[in-house]
């Protein structure tokens, strides 16, 4: 007997119920219940490189790190996160700033698009193939990234709202957040009923089926009745008053405070880029820190005001205490959004937010002291059964693939599998990156 997938089978069976109008958030979270599900959404966290002493885990036993001071913040999230180190770019010699960080190459143009960083190039992708719909195709935020140059491009270099007050006004004023699944015509009760209904009829059938299987299928058919249990479950408490489905679209506070310092400002477009997730107002969004050529840090809670580049990277700061301290508190920012999307409900059920988003935390070059790119650096992180191939301490992984294939990875995440226009055209292996996806 031929074997079937776990997606295939019950879209086939979703198919034979006339299930694929009413019931598709639902079914899908079903089918993609399986660890590598693509996610719906992807989250780039740009900063400058860092100095590789710092960054690299104390000890690594198999692929579990120890993580270093600087990115000990990360074992809170550990088994959500992928670190990835070792990966040499096209362009080593680019110095800060370089267009090949997030685009694959240097700054020649090539392809249809020109020079397109990878966010970009996503978006573009997904628009052709008419699979984005969101309001903001693409939300690029960032405080303090004048006097250089930010990763992001499509043909010219972009600049981010640097604003939070103009970036909140963009995505949250005269924005109708859309509500995967919702029909006009019926009621909420109405369609909850309706689903319900059709989760009881894959029950019925998937039971009937188990009796033709082997012991292997049965025990996959187990897991998908179990996630349609959970699903009634949810769906149940929805229609008593528990709102399990109800999602968590709410615009955050309006922005307030000191929105002149930038690491300040910076924390209030991550809680945008949230809050524009969860309302479906956009689902590929970056942030960048600073520009290539200056980051002005003023956080007097943990004692540090100084410039990143020429006053943490390149000035006096013995055994790099000062970039320790700003490395630190960049990895607590990156695993406060991680912790964020985690904690919010999908509208339509299947998770949260981290379980349908990937966040990846881009550098420009990976030895920032030293102006190289020969060994790039990268932190990803998905949910629970995302993309990623992850383990309950983490994974560290050191490779000598291009860089390149990273970002095509995200890439492959996010449903795109044809690479033809972006990166370097010379790179004869245009695929993701071996061992970084679940399956």
């Amino acid at each position: 007997m031929r074997s079937h997938s776990r997606r295939n089978f019950l879209k086939g069976v979703g198919a034979s119920l006339g299930a694929s109008l009413l019931f598709s958030p639902f079914y899908d979270s079903i089918a993609n219940a399986a660890p590598g599900r693509k996610p719906k959404r992807l989250l780039v966290f740009f900063t400058m490189g860092t100095a590789p002493a710092i960054w690299k885990p104390t000890s690594v036993s198999g692929e579990t790190p120890t993580f270093s001071e600087a990115t000990s913040p990360l074992a809170e999230v550990k088994e959500h996160i992928v670190m990835l180190d070792g990966l040499p770019s096209a362009s080593p010699g680019n110095n800060h700033g370089s267009a090949d960080g997030l685009t694959g190459m240097g700054y020649s143009s090539q392809g249809p698009y020109g020079l397109i960083s990878v966010d970009q190039f996503i978006v573009e992708k997904l628009k052709a193939a008419g699979t984005l719909s969101t309001p903001i195709p693409s939300l690029l935020l960032g405080a303090d990234t004048g006097g250089g140059k930010t990763g992001f491009y499509k043909g010219t270099n972009l600049v981010p709202i640097g604003s939070p007050m103009s970036a909140f006004s963009t995505v949250f004023t005269g924005v109708a957040p859309s509500n995967p699944g919702t029909n006009p015509d019926s009621s909420a009760e109405d369609q909850l009923r309706r689903r319900k209904s059709i989760l009881d009829n894959l029950t019925r059938e998937i039971t009937a089926l188990k009796g033709n299987l082997g012991s292997e299928q049965k025990y996959k058919l187990d897991l998908h009745l179990e996630s349609i249990r959970q699903i009634e479950s949810r769906l149940s408490g929805s229609m008593n008053g528990g709102g399990g489905t109800g999602g968590a679209c709410k615009a955050p506070a309006s922005p307030s405070g000191d929105l002149s310092n930038a690491m300040k400002a910076n924390q209030l477009h991550l809680d945008i880029i949230v809050g524009a997730f969860a309302c479906d107002i956009t689902r590929v969004a970056a942030i960048q820190w600073g520009s290539d050529q200056a980051m002005n840090v003023n956080l007097p809670e943990i004692g540090l005001a100084d410039e990143e580049h020429n006053g943490l990277i390149h000035g006096y700061d013995p055994g790099n205490a000062k970039l320790i301290k700003l490395e630190k508190w960049l990895h607590e920012q990156f695993v406060g959004v991680i912790k964020k999307l985690k904690e919010l409900p999908e509208a339509d059920g299947s998770g949260s937010l981290l379980d349908n988003t990937l966040v990846a935390w881009c550098r420009d070059m990976g030895d920032a002291p030293a102006h190289t790119q020969n060994e790039m650096k990268f932190v990803l992180a998905s949910g629970t059964g995302g993309y990623l191939k992850t383990a309950p301490g983490g994974r560290f992984i050191t490779s000598k693939e291009r860089h390149e294939r990273v970002l095509l990875s995200l890439c492959d995440a996010m449903g795109v599998t044809d690479y033809a226009g972006f990166g370097d055209p010379g790179l004869g292996a245009k695929s993701p990156l071996p061992g970084l996806a679940a399956t």
